[in-house]
């Protein structure tokens, strides 16, 4: 995660900027505890859980909390997501009861990222952490680091002072792929290979055709995809490969918005391709970073709240250091 390294320091100073109609400079993108999560059916047994502003932010292009799953069994509750604090993790199993009585088994991390995970902590102990295991590694060898940039970015007294680091029980290596028996509902965790983190697990019902991808899809259009790792070449490869396996009818819950269709998985691989594509015409013409910065606008992706730094100054740098690498 070499690339990471590099970003990270610049990323904390960059989310305090005004980044919404109304916020004052020094709010985070959103505010963990201010967040209301609210819980939407999508099939019988099957729940979206997500910021309740999302179907008026989402379309916008505005930036959104951490979304998660509640998938329900004849034996069980299995959790896609623990979220970033006590407060939302406790609203978030509040909701699990507002659907069901039947415990929570499984808690799957879609990454290490601290508002996808760090709520695991809180988990009883009887439910079966399941995650990547570089996600894993990554929490045991940075997490004092990670909860410091975390609340560098989402801001003090929001309690991830509080987190502690949980080791999962089961850990997915790369192309690993499990299926949870959940009692009359199959659930399958898979890395489909690089994403975004290097630790990316996609959850699917197959029966259902429900797919939950962490923040590999951030959000619909307009949002795009973060390139914090780098590694564009394989993102676009894995997300091609997902999108060609779903089925059309596919229900797709991004890392932080509401459910939304296959089509929200193509328009992150058409960015992806086109920043390709122009920041490859950049370097043959022998033009420097800051000049391909400044060619490679895309405005035709324009949206989102966050395009201006998630596109000059994350993801052309990071398309511009690959390919200039080979």
């Amino acid at each position: 995660m070499l690339f990471r390294q590099f970003i990270i320091p610049a990323l904390a100073g960059i989310f305090s900027l005004n980044l919404s109609i109304n916020a004052q400079a020094a709010e985070p993108v959103w505010d963990a505890n201010t967040v209301n999560l609210i819980i939407e059916k999508i099939d019988t047994g099957v729940y979206s859980v997500f910021d309740d502003r999302a179907k008026d932010f989402g379309p916008k292009g505005l930036p959104l909390a951490t979304s998660a799953g509640v998938i329900v069994g004849d034996k069980g509750v299995l959790l896609v997501e623990t979220m970033i604090n006590e407060r939302l993790h406790q609203q978030l199993m509040a909701l699990v009861k507002t659907v069901t009585d039947k415990p929570v088994l499984y808690a799957v991390n879609t990454s290490f990222h601290g508002d996808h995970s760090y709520g695991n902590y809180l988990l009883p102990a009887s439910v079966t952490v399941i995650q990547h295991e570089k996600a894993q590694d990554y929490i045991q060898q940075n997490f004092a680091a990670d909860v410091s940039f975390m609340i560098n970015t989402f801001g003090k007294n929001r309690g991830m002072e509080r987190v502690k680091p949980a080791k999962a029980d089961i850990l997915l290596a790369d192309k690993g792929e499990i299926n949870i028996d959940l009692g009359g509902r199959n659930v399958q965790i898979k890395d489909f290979g690089f994403a975004q983190t290097g630790g990316d697990l996609f959850i699917y019902l197959p029966q259902e055709h429900i797919l939950w991808t962490g923040n590999a899809i951030v959000a619909q259009k307009p949002g795009l995809p973060w390139l914090l790792d780098g590694r564009l070449n394989d993102t676009l490869t894995t997300l091609s490969s997902l999108y060609k396996t779903l089925p059309e009818d596919t229900k797709v819950i991004p890392g932080h918005s509401h459910m939304v269709d296959k089509a929200a998985i193509k328009w992150n691989i058409d960015y992806l391709a086109e920043i390709k594509q122009q920041v490859s015409q950049g370097i043959k013409k022998g033009l420097t970073l800051a000049q391909v910065i400044k060619q490679v606008k895309m405005d035709n992706y324009r949206g989102y709240a966050l395009f201006d730094w998630v596109h000059p100054a994350l993801n052309v740098p990071a398309a511009y250091k690959e390919l200039t690498s080979h």
